[in-house]
């Protein structure tokens, strides 16, 4: 049995159109992931200056809790 080369040609061409699809659709999603890293970051980041925050406020509370037993 001998293969067509018109219907491989038109195979080949189906695939390599598979593939932009795919290339395209790949571009897509990365671009998406990069963005939710940056979410990621930014999150991590922003949890980062609330346990700092939190920390001074600790800090703080238990040293004028020190000063007010002093007062007494």
């Amino acid at each position: 049995m001998a293969l067509d080369p018109e219907v491989l040609k038109a195979e080949q061409d189906r695939l390599k159109e598979a593939l932009r699809a795919l290339e395209a659709e790949q571009r897509v999603l990365e671009a998406k992931l990069k963005s939710l890293r940056q979410r990621e970051m930014k999150t991590k980041r922003e949890i980062e200056a609330l346990n700092t925050l939190l920390e001074v406020g600790k800090d703080r509370q238990e040293t004028g809790e020190e000063a007010d037993s002093d007062k007494t």
